[in-house]
């Protein structure tokens, strides 16, 4: 074992943040297998009925489709979706009246929007003589439940009181035009193509990237996303003045850091000899066990351009630790980094003049791998598309949600105003982020700001991570609901806010789309149905390889490529895990809540570092 393996042996990466006690259960590791294992049971039950002889003749497109649709679909939708809402209702954390009232709810309303869409296809039969395209109620039915699922949760779950965001209007001119002209140049090169007959389409089709999907649907988003990428390097590379040096203070929550805080404070010294500025460290000893403190106390003294001191902050929390040293820090510039990322010699220096410009807020970069972990590899396309891509393209129209809390600078009178970092749950990097943003600052991701964070070596730590992570979405939602449910009309809260919730659900059940495709075409529950697997293989392969691909090319590291298909593996697993999370959800019927988010009432003002 190299040294480097064995430093991220010594990883304690169990705290109070790994499941915040008022809003995560426990979820042990048979958990999702077991809901998997009735998921499968369900679905194969319900997909055998509708094949019978009786309920073929209700139901001949083999799904709880309940009007005449032209064309066919890929997979009945309607049956899984049913069946994963009972599944994970009857598994997520919470008593058997609140997980029944769960499931009820999700399956009722389910079922009443199709009711909804099918009588609207009925009439149009009817009247106009003409019907929706099955392929398309299949669609349509599949993000109607993602919807459902998502919001259901975020309603029923154990959430972060919603609290009234502040929101300072900004001129998005320049953001809705780039938008608008970049959506109709992607959407009508997807229908060129679309209409094409390519040799090098039905060689990609025969390999299953595209499946029964054409070429156009693929080509949208990277098109798309394409532009608003080259729009926001345009940005970067003309937006920064030559030379911006003020003092800066560095913040670094440390919980039993000893492995890796003595190589953590060396980078950030070599960062600031590149500086040339003033850089103070705040090491905060987070209520650490281990030697981390003598080990950051002996480092700092040694340091040859920053300065610095530990701060023991005995409570325990990251987000605890990270309001002390916002308390104490002096300076008008304020750098978060983590107590295991190696910052880039360049990263302080590229990175401060873009706040010569006074509508800038945040800016960060992307975080890559030290290479040689089990995941590492996976990880480095992961964040490259990720951070690497869709974050740079989102900068583009002032859309960039949150910026990852492993490296990111803000002005320290913006935390300050907002009351701090959020305590007792998961997210406080991207709540400040998105909050900063509604005050009309711009968020700034710069790809070439690069830097190395660590990536867990082992699947029980890389589960505790992403379990984390994919929670704190609905703990962001949950906190800033003001910005889903409220009057004002911003892209963050009205678009990117709830993709993000809809998507997650997506991901939640990637897993389960599987096995329930499996299902359909292993056992030809629907004979008149396209070849199931090559749809699968193309939502699960065919997608992300592209996006992927550019990606890594776009950001200078093609060789990156390589690790296409650990990458295309790990995605399952990051699924896997975010099904995982979800089941953590604590739930809870709690109908004053319900009440509350229709009435949009906001919790009374308190002090908002409390979630």
């Amino acid at each position: 074992m190299s040294e480097a393996e064995d430093k991220r042996e010594q990883i304690n990466y169990i705290s109070v943040d790994s499941a915040p006690k008022r809003f995560a259960g426990s979820v042990p590791e048979w958990q999702a297998p077991k809901m998997l294992a009735v998921f499968t049971a369900l679905a194969a039950t319900q997909l055998w009925l509708v094949n019978t002889d009786v309920l073929s003749q209700v139901f001949p497109n083999r799904d709880y489709v309940f009007s005449v649709h032209s064309g066919r679909h890929a997979i009945a939708i309607r049956i899984f979706l049913i069946s994963f809402f009972v599944a994970f209702a009857a598994f997520s954390s919470g008593g058997v009246r609140e997980r029944t009232f769960f499931a009820l709810d999700m399956v009722l309303t389910f079922l009443a929007g199709c009711a909804v869409f099918d009588l609207a296809n009925a009439w149009s039969h009817h009247l106009l003589g003409s019907s929706f395209s099955l392929h398309f109620s299949a669609i349509a039915s599949g993000l109607f439940g993602f919807a459902i699922y998502s919001f259901k949760l975020l309603e029923r779950g154990f959430m972060p009181a919603r609290i009234r965001i502040e929101h300072v209007p900004v001129s998005q001119m320049r953001a809705i035009l780039r938008l608008g002209v970049t959506i109709a140049i992607a959407a009508a090169i997807a229908i060129w193509v679309g209409g094409m007959e390519l040799h090098a389409v039905e060689v990609i089709r025969s390999w299953t990237l595209l499946g029964g999907i054409g070429p156009g649907v693929f080509l949208f988003l990277p098109v798309l996303f394409g532009q608003l990428y080259a729009l926001a390097i345009y940005d970067v590379l003309t937006a920064k003045t030559p030379k911006f040096t003020p003092p800066v203070s560095v913040i670094v929550p440390a919980h039993n850091e000893s492995y890796i805080i003595r190589d953590t404070i060396n980078a950030m010294d070599r960062a600031a000899q590149h500086y040339g500025g003033d850089v103070h460290i705040l090491i905060m000893n987070n209520n650490s066990t281990d030697d981390t403190e003598e080990i950051a106390r002996d480092t700092l003294a040694a340091c040859k351009a920053a300065k610095g001191r530990v701060i023991n902050v005995p409570k325990p929390g990251k987000s605890n630790a990270l309001n002390a040293g916002l308390d104490a820090c002096e300076t008008e510039f304020l750098v978060r980094v983590d107590a295991d990322t190696l910052v880039g010699e360049d990263n302080f220096s590229r990175a401060m003049p873009y706040f010569t410009d006074p509508a800038v807020g945040v800016v960060g970069g992307v975080p890559v791998p030290p290479g040689g972990a089990l995941f590492d590899r996976a990880r480095l396309l992961e964040v490259l598309v990720k951070h690497g891509f869709y974050s740079v393209a989102m900068g583009a129209v002032n859309g960039v949600v949150g910026i990852p809390g492993m490296f990111v600078v803000y002005r320290t009178h913006h935390p300050r105003y907002l009351g701090g970092f959020v305590e007792g749950m998961n997210g406080e990097d991207t709540d400040i982020s998105l909050r900063i943003g509604e005050l009309g600052f711009r968020s700034v991701v710069d790809p070439k700001i690069r830097y190395i964070s660590e990536v867990p070596s082992s699947y029980s730590h890389m589960r505790e991570q992403r379990m984390r992570w994919f929670r704190s979405i609905y703990h962001i939602s949950s906190r800033c609901r003001d910005l889903i449910y409220g009057p004002n009309l911003t892209l963050r809260g009205k678009v990117i806010l709830p993709y993000m919730l809809i998507n997650s659900a997506r991901r939640a059940m990637l897993v389960p789309l599987i096995i329930f495709g499996g299902l359909e075409w292993g056992f030809a529950f629907n004979e008149n149905t396209p070849i199931v697997w090559q749809s699968i293989v193309a939502v699960t392969t065919g997608a992300p390889a592209i996006m992927a691909v550019l990606a890594s090319l776009l950001n200078g590291v093609p060789l990156g490529i390589i690790a296409l298909p650990e990458y295309l593996i790990f995605r399952v697993l990051r699924a896997y895990f975010t099904l995982e999370s979800m089941l953590s959800i604590l739930i809870d019927v709690r109908a004053e809540d319900l009440e509350r988010v229709i009435r949009l009432d906001l919790v009374p003002d308190k002090p908002i570092r409390v979630a």
